[in-house]
């Protein structure tokens, strides 16, 4: 082992090698008190005469930690080679700092191959953009057990969300990954579920509603979806005694769409006079105001809302404190826009086990983050809501 004073520069003290000799000890000392533990009796003491094990030399082995690389490390081993340590596998070269950072550096945006360079800048260890991929598959591993994790019995609100991200298969093209968010009867929010690729059937939507069902979601009150094909009748089928509201934003995007740029902005006035009314009788009287004013212009705007309408006023059977969380998916849409941000670096994804390994790895800071913070009026209306499921259920 170098020494710590053993550098070029003048005779300095090269910090690097005094901490990994401190580390070298520490771990050493570890080591020995582990396999006294181990054996039941200290080195050289009687008890361990007649014990049928004893204490048998040591071994030196190299150990990567993030502070560079532990060389001839001391293991010590015993008679009948039954002791093992717990600090690391058997075969074990190194520490998890290496997963662990490159994860890290993964889920907020840098692709595999600028983590290879960082990696040999900063640690001067050589590694390829594949064997940092193949790193980051300790995230795929972990996606079936999340998947498949219980969740809870209630939940308020489901919001079935969708954005378009590009993967490579025989060509590049948009996908739809589909996001499942539940809002239990605290008014906390959770990622339930995520699923890639065209699930645009009733059958399909039934399926993976069913499996949240299975995995413990029984009792719903409202689901909160666009008009994707399927997915109302499959979600009434499994949640028949839920409410249907259909995404508010997104109808109004759609309706948007069909109107003159120069009408936009009265267009939008006349819209929020609708899905911000105080009751669900003032909703009505804004439609049908909307409809004789823009009905001459465009015949099929307002006929539109009058054929969704139970569907898009839903929300106003709910207590006022949590109507505007309901109708408006504005934290839905932030964090959509930080996931879309994170596949941005990436100007299409290899397969579908890369866009779900930046999925999962988003999705679970976000839980993180959510599970401190109550989403707005819920903790106001949580006896009301607990109310509705013990009528409902």
């Amino acid at each position: 082992m170098k020494s710590i004073t053993d550098n070029p520069n003048n005779g300095q003290v090269n910090f690097d090698d005094m901490i990994n000799d401190l580390i070298k000890n520490f771990i050493e000392k570890m080591l020995k008190g582990e396999l006294t533990e181990f054996l039941n009796y200290d080195k050289y003491e009687s008890a361990g005469k007649n014990s049928g094990n004893s204490r048998n030399g040591n071994y030196s082995r190299n150990f990567q930690t993030k502070y560079g690389v532990i060389e001839k490390l001391e293991v010590p081993r015993d008679r009948n080679n039954d002791f093992q340590t717990a600090l690391f596998e058997p075969y074990k070269r190194r520490d998890d700092w290496l997963e662990q950072t490159v994860i890290q550096m993964y889920a907020r945006g840098l692709s595999t191959r600028d983590i290879a360079n960082l990696i040999e800048q900063m640690y001067g260890q050589k590694y390829s953009a594949t064997s940092v991929s193949n790193l980051t598959d300790i995230a795929v591993k972990e996606i079936e057990q999340w998947k498949n994790r219980p969740l809870e019995k209630r939940y308020s609100v489901l919001f079935i969300d969708a954005l378009s991200i590009k993967i490579r298969r025989e060509h590049v093209g948009n996908e739809s990954a589909y996001i499942i968010i539940g809002i239990n009867e605290e008014g906390y929010r959770e990622i339930l579920d995520f699923y890639i690729g065209v699930t645009e059937s009733a059958t399909l939507w039934e399926e993976v509603l069913m499996n949240l069902k299975s995995r413990g979601v029984e009792q719903v009150l409202l689901g909160v979806m666009d008009g994707l094909p399927g997915l109302t009748d499959a979600f009434l089928k499994v949640y028949p005694k839920a409410d249907v509201q259909r995404c508010v934003v997104h109808k109004v995007r759609n309706t948007l769409h069909k109107v003159k740029k120069k009408h936009t902005d009265e267009i939008v006035t006349d819209l929020k006079k609708i899905y911000k009314a105080p009751s669900r009788e003032y909703a009505e009287q804004a439609l049908n105001d909307f409809s004789s004013k823009w009905d001459k212009l465009y015949p099929h705007l307002a006929q539109s809302w009058f054929e969704d309408k139970d569907e898009l006023f839903a929300f106003y059977k709910y207590p006022d404190s949590i109507q505007k969380s309901i109708y408006t998916t504005n934290w839905i849409e932030r964090a959509n826009k930080e996931i879309r941000k994170r596949l941005k670096t990436m100007n299409s994804l290899p397969n579908e086990k890369a866009a779900e390994k930046i999925l999962y790895l988003k999705i679970i800071d976000y839980n993180s983050k959510w599970s401190e913070r109550r989403l707005k009026g819920f903790l106001a209306t949580r006896d009301k809501l607990i109310q509705l499921f013990e009528e409902r259920y």
